[in-house]
């Protein structure tokens, strides 16, 4: 499922992605739009903010590795992103 995400990486039973932004005000509306996701589907990514930059990271921990929720959430993270 993988390919079907432009941009994510997979490393150590994870997929992540780097998102950029103009500024930290865009990174933080990011942040907070991307916990509205995750409470809503009830699956919380890894996330490491900086100055203008996200980076997101899926994993389901029951498993060890990743579900289909991994990729759902994910692609939904990059409709996000692209709005």
């Amino acid at each position: 499922m993988l390919n079907g995400l432009e941009g994510w990486d997979y490393v150590e039973n994870r997929i992540s992605k780097e998102y950029k932004f103009k500024d930290h005000y865009q990174t933080l509306a990011f942040v907070n739009a991307v916990a509205w996701i995750s409470h809503r589907e009830d699956h919380h990514p890894d996330l490491s903010v900086g100055y203008n930059t996200c980076n997101v990271g899926y994993t389901t921990h029951a498993i060890n590795g990743l579900s289909e929720n991994d990729f759902i959430c994910a692609a939904k993270v990059d409709y996000l992103f692209d709005l």
